[in-house]
C-alpha cells in the first residue's frame, strides 16, 4: 500500500470527523426518537419529514444549504463570526455536514429499537411511582442499546464515506480539510495516481469491515444479555 503523509493525515481526519459527528449526533438522534415514538405532537409528520428529508434530498444539495446558513453571509454564520467562531473550510465543517447526512440512519435505527419496546413496560413504571426520566434512563434506554449500536454504526460508516456535502463546506485542503474520499477525487483526476487512490480505497474497505465486525459483535453481546 502506498500511502503518503497527506494521506495519513486524511485517514485520521476521516477518523475524527466520522465519530464526532456521531458523539455530537447521539442525544440528539435519541431525543428526536423519543418523541417520535412516545410522545403524540400535531407536528409529527412535520418532524418526521424535516428528520428524513436529507435521505432524498444529494448531499450537494445540503452542502449548499449548509453554505448559506454558516457563510460570512448567512445569519447563524454572521452571529457566529461575532463571536470569532469560523466554521465554513474547516473540519468541523466537515463534522456538520456529516452529523446532517446520516443523522437520518441514526434516529431512524433507535426509533426502530424504541418500537420494539413493550408499552405495557412503561406503563407499569409509571403506576408505581416512576417519572418520565426514571422511565427513559431505566427501561427505554437500556432497552434501546440495540439500536443506538446499529444507529451509529451507520451514521459512522455515513459519514466515512460522506463526499458531496463535505466538498462545498469544508473544501478539499490537504493537511486540513480532505478527507479519504476526497483524496480519492483528486487521484482520480490524475491517472498516474491509479496506485495512490487504491490504497485508499483499500484503507477505506479495511475500516468500514472493522465497523462491521464491532457491531454484530456488540449486537450478539448485547442479545446474551438480554436472554440471561
Amino acid at each position: 500500500m502506498l500511502l503518503t503523509p497527506e494521506d495519513i493525515t486524511a485517514i485520521w481526519l476521516s477518523l475524527k470527523v466520522a465519530l464526532t459527528a456521531t458523539l455530537l449526533s447521539l442525544p440528539f438522534g435519541f431525543a428526536t426518537a423519543w418523541l417520535l415514538v412516545f410522545k403524540t405532537l400535531r407536528g409529527k409528520v412535520v418532524l418526521e419529514v424535516l428528520v428524513n428529508l436529507p435521505l432524498t434530498l444529494p448531499p450537494v444539495v445540503i452542502g449548499y444549504f449548509l453554505l448559506l446558513l454558516l457563510g460570512k453571509n448567512g445569519w447563524l454564520g454572521k452571529a457566529l463570526a461575532e463571536t470569532g467562531i469560523q466554521l465554513i473550510f474547516t473540519w468541523k465543517a466537515a463534522v456538520i455536514a456529516s452529523a446532517v447526512v446520516g443523522f437520518p440512519l441514526l434516529v431512524r435505527s433507535i426509533r426502530l429499537g424504541m418500537e420494539s419496546i413493550d408499552k405495557q413496560l412503561i406503563a407499569a413504571s409509571r403506576t408505581l411511582g416512576a417519572s418520565w426520566y426514571d422511565s427513559l434512563f431505566t427501561i427505554i434506554l437500556p432497552l434501546s442499546l440495540r439500536g443506538i449500536v446499529a444507529g451509529s454504526s451507520l451514521m459512522f460508516a455515513r459519514s466515512l464515506g460522506e463526499f458531496g456535502a463535505t466538498i462545498i463546506v469544508a473544501g478539499n485542503m490537504p493537511g486540513r480539510t480532505q478527507t479519504i474520499p476526497l483524496a480519492i477525487y483528486d487521484y482520480t483526476s490524475s491517472p498516474s495516481s491509479t496506485a495512490m487512490a487504491l490504497s485508499l480505497c483499500m484503507v477505506s474497505v479495511v475500516i468500514s469491515v472493522a465497523v462491521l465486525l464491532l457491531h454484530e459483535m456488540l449486537g450478539r453481546k448485547l442479545d446474551r444479555s438480554s436472554a440471561s
